[in-house]
Protein backbone atom coordinates (compact mmCIF):
# COMPACT_ATOMS: atom_id res chain seq x y z
CA UNK A 1 0.00 0.00 0.00
CA UNK A 2 1.28 3.45 -0.96
CA UNK A 3 0.01 6.93 -0.24
CA UNK A 4 -1.11 7.19 -3.86
CA UNK A 5 -3.44 4.20 -3.28
CA UNK A 6 -5.61 6.14 -0.83
CA UNK A 7 -8.55 7.60 -2.72
CA UNK A 8 -10.65 9.48 -0.18
CA UNK A 9 -10.72 10.81 3.36
CA UNK A 10 -13.78 11.55 5.49
CA UNK A 11 -12.71 14.55 7.56
CA UNK A 12 -15.73 14.93 9.85
CA UNK A 13 -17.71 16.16 11.55
CA UNK A 14 -18.08 14.54 14.94
CA UNK A 15 -21.66 13.75 16.10
CA UNK A 16 -22.85 13.90 12.48
CA UNK A 17 -23.43 10.20 11.66
CA UNK A 18 -20.05 9.69 10.06
CA UNK A 19 -19.95 6.22 11.64
CA UNK A 20 -23.12 5.44 9.69
CA UNK A 21 -21.40 6.68 6.56
CA UNK A 22 -18.34 4.51 7.18
CA UNK A 23 -20.47 1.46 7.96
CA UNK A 24 -22.36 1.92 4.70
CA UNK A 25 -19.19 2.30 2.65
CA UNK A 26 -17.55 -0.71 4.26
CA UNK A 27 -20.51 -2.87 3.26
CA UNK A 28 -19.44 -2.52 -0.38
CA UNK A 29 -16.86 -5.17 -1.42
CA UNK A 30 -15.36 -2.63 -3.84
CA UNK A 31 -14.39 -0.28 -0.98
CA UNK A 32 -11.81 -0.75 1.76
CA UNK A 33 -11.58 1.32 4.95
CA UNK A 34 -9.76 0.39 8.16
CA UNK A 35 -12.13 0.16 11.12
CA UNK A 36 -10.65 2.58 13.66
CA UNK A 37 -10.26 6.30 13.19
CA UNK A 38 -6.53 6.64 12.52
CA UNK A 39 -6.16 10.31 13.51
CA UNK A 40 -2.82 10.24 11.70
CA UNK A 41 -2.86 13.75 10.27
CA UNK A 42 -4.13 15.20 13.55
CA UNK A 43 -2.62 13.31 16.50
CA UNK A 44 -0.23 10.66 15.19
CA UNK A 45 1.69 12.44 12.44
CA UNK A 46 5.03 12.03 14.17
CA UNK A 47 4.69 8.24 13.73
CA UNK A 48 5.49 8.70 10.06
CA UNK A 49 4.29 7.37 6.73
CA UNK A 50 5.27 3.75 7.38
CA UNK A 51 3.05 3.61 10.47
CA UNK A 52 0.16 5.21 8.62
CA UNK A 53 0.33 2.82 5.69
CA UNK A 54 0.63 -0.14 8.05
CA UNK A 55 -2.92 0.62 9.20
CA UNK A 56 -4.18 -0.37 5.74
CA UNK A 57 -4.12 -4.10 5.04
CA UNK A 58 -3.52 -5.80 1.68
CA UNK A 59 -7.28 -6.34 1.59
CA UNK A 60 -7.48 -2.88 0.04
CA UNK A 61 -5.38 -3.72 -3.02
CA UNK A 62 -7.42 -3.13 -6.16
CA UNK A 63 -10.24 -1.44 -4.24
CA UNK A 64 -11.32 2.14 -3.60
CA UNK A 65 -9.45 2.95 -0.37
CA UNK A 66 -10.30 5.54 2.23
CA UNK A 67 -10.29 6.39 5.92
CA UNK A 68 -12.34 8.42 8.38
CA UNK A 69 -11.00 10.60 11.18
CA UNK A 70 -13.28 13.35 12.47
CA UNK A 71 -10.36 15.10 14.16
CA UNK A 72 -9.05 16.14 10.72
CA UNK A 73 -11.72 18.83 10.55
CA UNK A 74 -10.71 20.49 13.80
CA UNK A 75 -6.92 20.16 13.98
CA UNK A 76 -5.28 23.31 12.50
CA UNK A 77 -2.29 21.38 11.13
CA UNK A 78 -4.34 18.62 9.50
CA UNK A 79 -5.33 20.27 6.17
CA UNK A 80 -1.73 21.03 5.15
CA UNK A 81 -0.56 17.60 6.28
CA UNK A 82 -3.30 15.83 4.33
CA UNK A 83 -2.56 17.91 1.23
CA UNK A 84 1.19 17.37 1.53
CA UNK A 85 0.88 13.58 1.64
CA UNK A 86 -2.40 13.02 -0.22
CA UNK A 87 -2.78 15.86 -2.75
CA UNK A 88 -4.90 13.63 -4.99
CA UNK A 89 -7.59 12.48 -2.54
CA UNK A 90 -11.25 13.35 -2.59
CA UNK A 91 -12.63 14.76 0.65
CA UNK A 92 -15.99 14.16 2.32
CA UNK A 93 -17.49 16.18 5.16
CA UNK A 94 -20.84 15.27 6.70
CA UNK A 95 -22.21 18.02 8.93
CA UNK A 96 -25.09 18.46 11.32
CA UNK A 97 -27.19 21.39 12.45
CA UNK A 98 -24.71 22.89 14.95
CA UNK A 99 -27.49 23.84 17.36
CA UNK A 100 -28.61 20.21 17.67
CA UNK A 101 -25.05 18.95 17.43
CA UNK A 102 -23.94 21.10 20.38
CA UNK A 103 -26.50 19.40 22.61
CA UNK A 104 -25.56 15.97 21.29
CA UNK A 105 -21.91 16.68 22.06
CA UNK A 106 -22.82 17.90 25.54
CA UNK A 107 -24.84 14.73 26.18
CA UNK A 108 -21.91 12.57 25.10
CA UNK A 109 -19.57 14.33 27.51
CA UNK A 110 -22.23 14.22 30.22
CA UNK A 111 -22.54 10.44 29.78
CA UNK A 112 -18.79 10.15 30.21
CA UNK A 113 -18.83 12.28 33.33
CA UNK A 114 -16.64 14.95 31.70
CA UNK A 115 -19.11 17.83 32.12
CA UNK A 116 -21.51 18.76 34.89
CA UNK A 117 -25.29 19.05 34.93
CA UNK A 118 -25.35 22.86 34.65
CA UNK A 119 -25.89 22.83 30.90
CA UNK A 120 -25.77 26.62 30.52
CA UNK A 121 -22.16 26.70 31.68
CA UNK A 122 -21.27 24.75 28.54
CA UNK A 123 -23.83 25.85 25.94
CA UNK A 124 -24.58 29.49 26.73
CA UNK A 125 -22.32 31.52 24.37
CA UNK A 126 -22.44 34.51 26.74
CA UNK A 127 -20.50 32.46 29.30
CA UNK A 128 -17.66 31.75 26.89
CA UNK A 129 -17.07 29.45 23.97
CA UNK A 130 -16.59 25.86 25.10
CA UNK A 131 -14.24 24.80 22.29
CA UNK A 132 -15.20 21.14 22.09
CA UNK A 133 -18.93 21.79 22.26
CA UNK A 134 -19.65 25.20 20.73
CA UNK A 135 -16.47 26.04 18.84
CA UNK A 136 -16.41 22.79 16.89
CA UNK A 137 -19.76 23.62 15.30
CA UNK A 138 -18.34 26.53 13.29
CA UNK A 139 -17.95 24.29 10.27
CA UNK A 140 -17.32 26.83 7.52
CA UNK A 141 -14.17 28.19 9.13
CA UNK A 142 -12.71 24.68 9.46
CA UNK A 143 -13.63 23.65 5.92
CA UNK A 144 -12.15 26.79 4.37
CA UNK A 145 -8.60 25.52 4.89
CA UNK A 146 -9.38 22.41 2.84
CA UNK A 147 -11.11 24.44 0.13
CA UNK A 148 -8.08 26.74 -0.10
CA UNK A 149 -5.77 23.77 -0.60
CA UNK A 150 -7.88 21.40 -2.68
CA UNK A 151 -10.45 23.60 -4.38
CA UNK A 152 -14.17 23.33 -3.82
CA UNK A 153 -14.69 20.52 -6.35
CA UNK A 154 -12.61 18.03 -4.36
CA UNK A 155 -14.78 18.47 -1.25
CA UNK A 156 -18.21 16.87 -0.96
CA UNK A 157 -20.30 18.58 1.72
CA UNK A 158 -23.14 16.46 3.09
CA UNK A 159 -25.63 17.05 5.85
CA UNK A 160 -26.97 14.82 8.62
CA UNK A 161 -30.50 15.52 7.40
CA UNK A 162 -29.78 13.37 4.36
CA UNK A 163 -29.02 10.36 6.56
CA UNK A 164 -32.28 10.61 8.46
CA UNK A 165 -34.56 11.61 5.56
CA UNK A 166 -33.11 10.34 2.27
CA UNK A 167 -30.28 7.89 3.02
CA UNK A 168 -30.34 6.37 -0.48
CA UNK A 169 -29.82 9.79 -2.06
CA UNK A 170 -27.12 10.58 0.50
CA UNK A 171 -25.13 7.50 -0.49
CA UNK A 172 -25.74 8.19 -4.17
CA UNK A 173 -24.00 11.55 -3.71
CA UNK A 174 -21.08 9.89 -1.94
CA UNK A 175 -20.67 7.17 -4.53
CA UNK A 176 -20.91 9.69 -7.37
CA UNK A 177 -18.17 11.76 -5.73
CA UNK A 178 -15.99 8.64 -5.57
CA UNK A 179 -16.76 7.66 -9.16
CA UNK A 180 -18.77 4.60 -8.19
CA UNK A 181 -22.19 3.47 -9.49
CA UNK A 182 -25.24 3.53 -7.24
CA UNK A 183 -25.77 0.59 -4.92
CA UNK A 184 -28.63 -0.37 -2.62
CA UNK A 185 -28.21 0.44 1.06
CA UNK A 186 -26.90 -2.41 3.14
CA UNK A 187 -29.28 -3.56 5.92
CA UNK A 188 -26.84 -2.47 8.62
CA UNK A 189 -26.77 0.97 7.02
CA UNK A 190 -30.43 1.46 7.82
CA UNK A 191 -29.95 1.01 11.54
CA UNK A 192 -28.92 3.60 14.09
CA UNK A 193 -25.26 3.04 14.86
CA UNK A 194 -25.13 4.72 18.24
CA UNK A 195 -27.87 5.22 20.81
CA UNK A 196 -27.51 7.80 23.57
CA UNK A 197 -30.65 6.43 25.26
CA UNK A 198 -29.12 3.01 25.92
CA UNK A 199 -28.71 2.27 29.66
CA UNK A 200 -25.19 2.78 30.99
CA UNK A 201 -23.31 1.81 34.13
CA UNK A 202 -23.18 5.01 36.27
CA UNK A 203 -19.99 7.04 35.84
CA UNK A 204 -18.82 6.64 39.43
CA UNK A 205 -19.24 2.89 39.31
CA UNK A 206 -17.49 2.69 35.91
CA UNK A 207 -14.47 4.42 37.41
CA UNK A 208 -14.41 2.14 40.44
CA UNK A 209 -14.68 -0.95 38.26
CA UNK A 210 -12.27 0.21 35.55
CA UNK A 211 -9.57 -2.15 36.82
CA UNK A 212 -11.81 -5.07 35.83
CA UNK A 213 -12.20 -3.99 32.20
CA UNK A 214 -9.32 -6.09 30.77
CA UNK A 215 -10.49 -9.12 32.77
CA UNK A 216 -14.09 -9.07 31.54
CA UNK A 217 -13.35 -7.99 27.97
CA UNK A 218 -13.53 -11.59 26.63
CA UNK A 219 -16.99 -11.94 28.19
CA UNK A 220 -18.56 -8.87 26.55
CA UNK A 221 -21.62 -9.81 24.52
CA UNK A 222 -22.20 -13.07 26.34
CA UNK A 223 -25.52 -13.68 28.09
CA UNK A 224 -24.03 -13.80 31.63
CA UNK A 225 -22.09 -10.56 31.09
CA UNK A 226 -25.07 -8.67 29.63
CA UNK A 227 -27.33 -9.96 32.42
CA UNK A 228 -24.89 -8.73 35.09
CA UNK A 229 -24.48 -5.39 33.31
CA UNK A 230 -28.25 -5.02 33.03
CA UNK A 231 -28.56 -5.22 36.80
CA UNK A 232 -26.48 -2.09 37.36
CA UNK A 233 -26.96 -0.09 34.12
CA UNK A 234 -29.28 2.89 34.31
CA UNK A 235 -30.92 5.15 31.75
CA UNK A 236 -29.13 8.51 31.67
CA UNK A 237 -31.26 11.55 32.55
CA UNK A 238 -29.92 14.48 30.52
CA UNK A 239 -30.30 18.15 31.50
CA UNK A 240 -32.99 19.87 29.42
CA UNK A 241 -32.14 21.88 26.32
CA UNK A 242 -34.64 24.70 26.80
CA UNK A 243 -36.08 26.74 23.95
CA UNK A 244 -34.45 29.86 25.38
CA UNK A 245 -31.03 28.26 25.43
CA UNK A 246 -31.52 26.90 21.91
CA UNK A 247 -32.35 30.44 20.73
CA UNK A 248 -29.10 31.80 22.19
CA UNK A 249 -27.09 28.99 20.61
CA UNK A 250 -28.86 29.54 17.26
CA UNK A 251 -28.00 33.25 17.31
CA UNK A 252 -24.39 32.38 18.06
CA UNK A 253 -24.18 30.09 15.02
CA UNK A 254 -26.08 32.35 12.58
CA UNK A 255 -22.96 33.88 10.91
CA UNK A 256 -21.30 30.47 10.62
CA UNK A 257 -24.41 28.90 9.07
CA UNK A 258 -24.65 31.75 6.55
CA UNK A 259 -21.02 31.17 5.55
CA UNK A 260 -21.68 27.45 5.20
CA UNK A 261 -24.69 28.12 2.94
CA UNK A 262 -22.46 30.13 0.60
CA UNK A 263 -19.74 27.48 0.65
CA UNK A 264 -22.06 24.53 0.08
CA UNK A 265 -24.53 26.22 -2.25
CA UNK A 266 -27.37 24.75 -0.21
CA UNK A 267 -30.08 26.48 1.80
CA UNK A 268 -29.96 25.75 5.52
CA UNK A 269 -33.03 27.74 6.50
CA UNK A 270 -34.50 24.68 8.20
CA UNK A 271 -31.65 24.78 10.71
CA UNK A 272 -33.16 27.93 12.21
CA UNK A 273 -36.50 26.24 12.98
Amino acid sequence: MQLSDIDFVIIGAAKSATTWLQTQLQSDPAIYMPDPELHYFSREYERGTDWYLSQFSDEGIGKVVGEKSNSYLYTPEAPERVHRDLPHVKLIAQLRNPVARAYSSYCMLFRRGEVGSDIENYLDPSKGEHTQILGSGNFASYLQSYVDLYGREKLLILFFDGVSKTPELQMSKVRGHLGLPDRALAPEGREKVKDKTAPLVPVGMRKRLSWMKPLVQPLRGTAPFEAARGMIARKTEYPQYTDDLKKRVSEYYAPSIEALEKMSGQSLNHWYK
